[in-house]
Order: structure tokens, then sequence, then C-alpha cells
């Protein structure tokens, strides 16, 4: 699988938003949220749409390739960054299950659009599907057992590319024989489930 930190490199152009509004250039508001140990931090970036990036660690560069792809200027704040920002960290301190921020999807196309608006609204905290799986709940694998494989591996790779992850929560896909591979990385994969009681948490990483 693609660790690329969720930058979304491989979708494609974003669709759901142009480059300027009326009162100026589009803009990317970014905004580095402190995180426990494996993850430590998660770079997070909104538009006046809604959440649009979310990347693991203290990454500008990737907020910056974000922006440049969604023909947009970095800037330091804004309510909808305070709110998606308080949310994540809501959310790593074990005080929040459901994301209320409005998402941003113009980084995602096509069919990987498809997979992770699946995701999002089919695989809540505490649950999780395998690729074959969600391959079907996103009608990929079209009744073919040939095509769900093949399916299932497109799955993978679009889990690599998920701009959004943690918020349209990736690690909860997993293989359909173990955790299968994570951008993040399997000891963030494993803490994330074991956040949401689907692992019993095995080490303290401090």
């Amino acid at each position: 699988m693609s660790d690329d930190r969720g930058t979304g490199d491989d979708a494609g152009p974003g669709t759901d938003a142009g480059p300027c509004t009326d009162d100026g250039p589009r803009t990317l508001a970014v905004a580095v949220v402190p995180a426990p140990a494996p993850i430590g931090a998660l770079t997070v970036g909104v538009t006046a749409a809604g959440l649009a990036l979310v990347a693991f660690g203290d990454v500008p560069e990737v907020a910056a390739r974000a922006a440049a792809r969604l023909g947009a200027v970095v800037v330091a704040g804004s309510p909808l960054l305070e709110q998606a920002t308080t949310e994540l960290a809501e959310y790593l301190d074990g005080r929040r299950r459901v994301f209320t921020v409005p998402l941003d999807r113009s980084l995602t196309s096509g069919s990987q659009r498809r997979v992770l608006d699946a995701l999002f609204a089919t695989v809540p905290f505490g649950a999780t599907v395998t690729y074959g799986e969600l391959a079907a709940r996103a009608g990929l694998a079209g009744g073919d057992p040939a095509r769900g494989h093949t399916a299932a591996r497109g799955v993978g790779a679009i889990m690599g590319s998920n701009p959004i992850p943690v918020v349209v929560p990736c690690h909860r896909v997993l293989g359909s024989d173990g955790l299968g591979g994570f951008g993040g990385g399997r000891a963030t994969k494993e803490w994330l489930l074991a956040l949401e009681g689907v692992l019993t948490p095995a080490l303290d990483f401090g």
C-alpha cells in the first residue's frame, strides 16, 4: 500500500470547488494537532468548504502540495479549522466518536471518491470492514469473484491515497487475513484500532 501520509496525491485534480471564490483566492487554513505516540502530530488543512486534508506528522510540505493541487493559498486560521482541530484532539483523547466538521472532497475523484464515501458512511467508530467488503459496498466488485479480488486490491491502493485519514477512517479497513497496510504505519493503525476498542492495547508507546 502506498505510504503517502494521506496526501491523496494519486487522486487527480479535485472537482468539488474551484480555485477562487467571490471574495478572492481560495485558501487552505493549516494547523498541527499534537497527538499521542506513535502518531506524534497531525497536519490539518481546511478550505472554506470543509476539512480537505489530514496528514500524519508535522508536515508543512504535504500541506503545501495539497494547496497547490487545490489552487489555494496557505493561511493560518479559520473557524472551520478550529472546529476540525478541536474534534480531532477530542477523538485522540477518547472523548469523541463522530466527526461533524464538514468535508471538502476536492482532493478525491472517481472511484476513489466512491470508495471513501462508502467508508465514511458505513463504517462507524468501533467497526471494521475488509477491503473486499468495502469494494462491494462501493459497487466495484459487480458480483464477479475474480473482479472482486481485483477490486479489493484497488481499494487497498485507494486507502493509501486517502487525503483525510482518521476522519475518513481507512484505519478501519482490514485485510482478509490481518490488519493490512496503512499510510500512517502499522503502529499507528494498531493504536487507532485500540482507541476504538477493536484491538487490545499491546504496547506502551510512552
